[in-house]
């Protein structure tokens, strides 16, 4: 079996995406190299559907057209969202290539076959996370020590903060970090789960599919 990777006949689709608007695009935008035409998204939406840079994306795209990203994550949240747009794009002719995983590439049998199986991987390994997390909040709750996660990291709290010093509405700004007001004044003011030792994740970005 050949794993030779089949000429292109088609246009190449950079595709970048960030979490927050204030992260750049530089890193992946160097990976991605040259392209046909570069798409740039700033949003965190875990569907497809309320991303709408991508989404135009995949409705414009043809048989023999490539999509390329710098890593599976840019591409989708999960790895369910990953193999649907996959399936999707590879019943229509179009391939995806992800610069940090070549073997993933799904412009091959092997390279699809090798997604599909660690997407399923990765899936089982989130829903075991998750089991036994809900097992640990189930034991905190019953010992009365259970208390909720903050959903804005210190970064994201600091952020918030300046824009809000620069004049940006509080709205706004809850807008853009997709969290309600109320999240939003409590971690501006460092109450309830903002309050000092209330961060345990220092990073503001999105954790690799795998």
């Amino acid at each position: 079996m050949s794993d030779a990777v089949p000429p292109r006949t088609g246009r190449v689709f950079g595709y970048a995406r960030v979490s927050t608007r204030n992260q750049n695009f530089d890193r992946q935008i160097a990976a991605l190299g040259e392209v046909d035409m570069l798409i740039e998204e700033k949003m965190s939406a875990k569907n497809v559907a309320d991303r709408d840079e991508l989404s135009a994306l995949m409705r414009f795209v043809k048989a023999g057209d490539t999509i390329r990203v710098k890593s599976a994550d840019r591409l989708a949240r999960s790895s369910s969202d990953l193999l649907a747009i996959a399936d999707n794009l590879k019943a229509r002719g179009v391939g995806v290539e992800f610069v940090d995983n070549p073997a993933l590439n799904t412009n091959t049998p092997q390279g699809y076959f090798m997604l599909t199986v660690l997407a399923a991987v990765a899936q089982l390994e989130r829903e075991i996370i998750l089991e036994c997390q809900a097992e640990g909040i189930a034991l905190a709750k019953k010992k009365g020590k259970y208390a909720k996660a903050p959903r804005l990291t210190r970064q994201l709290v600091l952020d918030a903060r300046r824009r809000v010093a620069e004049g940006v509405p509080k709205a706004q700004v809850a807008r853009d970090l997709q969290v309600s007001r109320p999240t939003l004044y409590a971690a501006l003011s460092g109450t309830g789960v903002y309050a000092d030792g209330g961060h345990k994740n220092e990073d503001a970005g999105e954790p690799p599919l795998w």
